[in-house]
């Protein structure tokens, strides 16, 4: 049998297909439910696990009561925050769902998502139609050359419009875009699909079962139906040049041949099949599933030495963390000690089992291609592959993407304070397109996401799971100082306490160095002015200073001191009072040095829709910033790079969906540091 063959299973009746030993026998599909927030895939994941028979009734997003959405926070707030497993098993075939958040700012477990998954499906609204989720994840999956097939929902809804839908999608996606159903009835009207491959009428009677009735395609809808039947053979043969010739001879073709020639399109990410139906009155998904076991393509896994990448993990309150993997090869059993490739240390799996929502079925093992969770690891997280030790680690890299929002956090109280890093650790393994960092100029602790609501979650679980709170601040901007001009000054420190005093006076010059030279002191002194053992508490004192700020209280950098005289006393002068004496000379010399506010300057480059660049120059020139270049980038898209103030884009994440839709992104980090315009640094001077 060659790697593009699917025969029927004599003992399932099932269509299997190429991968490893999914070859004949391979029951497992690992399939990501993919698209915008709110198109219905977490109840889409629902009918599925009921038409399966896994769930006694549908749970409902809005109450809550849903497989996949058992965070709190989900519940709360209605949208899905995390990748979810949901499987089932139907007709001799293991199906592991992974229903992923729609909303842009969780984009890190679409990318997960995808990694594990060997079928996207993206979930479309015929209401809204493709919205900026579906594109975002659809370049994703692209980009791996992943399977992909679309199921319309929401047909049943008011403004429903399935040839609007199919439209913007072929619009979006190419040719490659087939429809092999169509809705029969529209909105409340909505009971059925029509099967364009055989030629049938499916209907549902709206009894709360899943499975769908066949008939004749009603009479209002046969010519439209062998318009589009027509198109959608002469689409699936055009990859088959046997079909093509017979096609064009007007030789018949079977259905079983032409679901061969789609199956083998669908797996090599050339034909993305468009199904059709409502989550929410269980229309259509009995097909769906069918369409999942039949020709979704199984796992590239093979037996031999055990190898599994962590691609999600989890913190769970009652056993600790929890790793979810996929198996790339071989079988992982209880008890395996693996060893994780970042660590190079052994993990002994002591619990495996599988997840469905928050629920755990403890297994033995988990085979090639299928997905399964252990707990209590010792250090293992996502992105890390185990394997047998000496096995080969040849595995891809999960690469997520940085975070690009900040907030700074601070403990609201000393027990706060004392369970906040412990907190933070559990919380990062979790999630890791969360990073925290602190910052050593401003002192601040800086949390950093992907957007406003994946922060905001992410300080919600710290108080709820871990019991921390923190209160948020705004991220300040390491400014700087330096001086424009050369001045002299001179410190004098004279203590009379009783015994021995404290006298020094240290005589400096400062003047401006090259922007990122830093600081220099040189030592001028001659005939002893200065003993030579007080020279370097000279220079203590002055580093002092400098680190403390000028009038602006910033620290001051790309400047040269020079200590050009002194004088000192036999018995009161010592190493703490020409350190003082250092300190006061350069606070003086810096008041007659014109200083001026040096702030940081990103990098930034940006990509976006064509049509947003006309904005994106304008917000970015209204930022102070100086563009660098632009470019087009095909597919619509233009690139854009500019030199800009850090301060001007650190809400740029938000500035940036809102300018885009969402559609853009962008990349920003540090530069240098150059001059504040004279208006904005008086804006910045220390109170007096």
């Amino acid at each position: 049998m060659d790697a593009t063959t699917k025969v029927r299973d004599p003992e399932t009746g099932v269509r299997v297909g190429p991968g490893g030993t999914s070859g004949r026998r391979n029951p497992v599909r690992n399939v990501a439910l993919v698209g915008h927030g709110h198109s219905g895939k977490t109840t889409l994941a629902e009918a599925l696990l009921f038409a399966a028979g896994v769930i006694a009734r549908p749970g409902r997003v809005e109450d809550g009561t849903t497989v996949c959405d058992y965070d709190a926070e989900e519940q709360r707030r209605a949208i899905s925050t995390g990748v979810a497993v949901a499987p089932f098993d139907l007709g001799g075939v293991h199906v592991n769902l992974l229903d992923v958040p729609g909303d842009a700012d969780f984009v890190g477990d679409v990318t997960a998502a995808l990694r594990a998954a060997d079928l996207a499906i993206f979930v479309v609204s015929a209401v809204e139609g493709v919205e900026v989720g579906t594109e975002q994840a659809w370049r994703l999956a692209a980009a791996r050359g992943m399977p992909r097939a679309i199921f319309v929902n929401k047909l049943d809804r008011e403004r429903a419009d399935f040839d609007r839908t199919l439209a913007q999608l072929q619009g979006r996606f190419g040719a490659g875009v087939a429809p092999l159903e169509l809705p029969v009835g529209l909105e409340a009207s909505f009971r059925g699909v029509i099967d364009l491959l055989s030629d049938v009428a499916v209907t549902y009677n709206g009894d709360g079962t899943t499975a769908g009735v066949e008939g004749p395609i009603p009479d209002d809808l046969e010519v439209r139906e062998h318009a589009v039947h027509d198109a959608l053979v002469e689409g699936i043969v055009v990859a088959d040049d046997e079909l093509t010739e017979r096609y064009l001879a007007d030789e018949p073709i079977s259905t079983d041949e032409l679901e061969h020639a789609l199956a083998h399109g669908l797996a090599s990410g050339t034909v993305f099949p468009v199904l059709c139906g409502s989550a929410a009155k269980l229309v259509g998904i009995d097909r769906l599933a069918r369409f999942i076991t039949e020709d979704g393509p199984a796992p590239d896994a093979e037996d031999g030495a055990p190898i599994a990448l962590v691609f999600k993990t989890i913190a769970d309150p009652y056993v600790g963390r929890v790793n979810v993997f996929k198996v790339l090869q071989g079988r992982v059993r209880v008890d395996d000690a693996l060893v994780n490739n970042r660590t190079l240390g052994d993990e002994r799996l002591h619990q495996l089992f599988r997840l469905r929502g928050r629920e755990q079925e403890p297994v033995r093992e988990v085979g090639p291609g299928d997905i399964g969770a252990v707990a209590k690891l010792h250090d293992t997280t996502t992105g890390d592959v185990l394997g047998a030790r000496g096995a080969q680690f040849d595995v891809e890299p999960l690469e997520l993407p940085s975070p690009n929002l900040a907030t700074a956090i601070r403990p609201k109280s000393k027990q706060d304070d004392d369970k906040l890093a412990t907190a933070l650790h559990k919380l990062l393994s979790e999630d890791p397109t969360l990073v925290v960092e602190r910052d050593p100029e401003t002192h601040q602790t800086l949390l950093r996401g992907m957007g406003e609501t994946h922060l905001s979650i992410a300080l919600e679980k710290l108080q709820r799971r871990m019991g921390v709170e923190v209160s948020t601040e705004a991220v300040l901007v390491a400014y700087r100082e330096t001086v424009t001009r050369e001045a002299r000054a001179e410190g004098r420190y004279k203590k009379q306490t009783g015994g021995h005093g404290q006298f020094g006076v240290a005589e400096v010059t400062i003047e401006p160095l090259g922007r990122g030279v830093g600081f220099e002191f040189v030592d001028r002194i001659v005939g002893g002015a200065v003993p030579r053992q007080f020279i370097p508490a000279v220079e203590k004192g002055v580093v002092e200073a400098l680190e403390h700020g000028g009038p602006f209280g910033f620290p001051v950098v790309d400047v040269r001191v020079t200590l050009v005289d002194g004088k000192s006393h036999a018995v009161d002068s010592s190493e703490m009072s020409f350190r003082m004496a250092g300190s006061l000379a350069v606070r003086a010399a810096l008041g007659d040095a014109e200083p001026t506010v040096l702030e940081p300057v990103s990098n930034l480059v940006v990509v976006a829709p064509e049509t947003c660049q006309g904005d994106l120059l304008g917000d970015i020139n209204a930022k102070r910033g100086r563009i660098q270049s632009t470019a087009a980038l095909g597919d619509g898209e233009v690139e854009i790079a500019a030199s800009i103030p850090t301060v001007e884009i650190l809400r740029y994440a938000v500035d940036l969906r809102a300018l885009t839709g969402g559609r853009g992104h962008f990349v920003a980090a540090h530069s240098h540091h150059d001059a504040v315009p004279p208006h904005l640094a008086d804006k910045l001077r220390a109170p007096a």
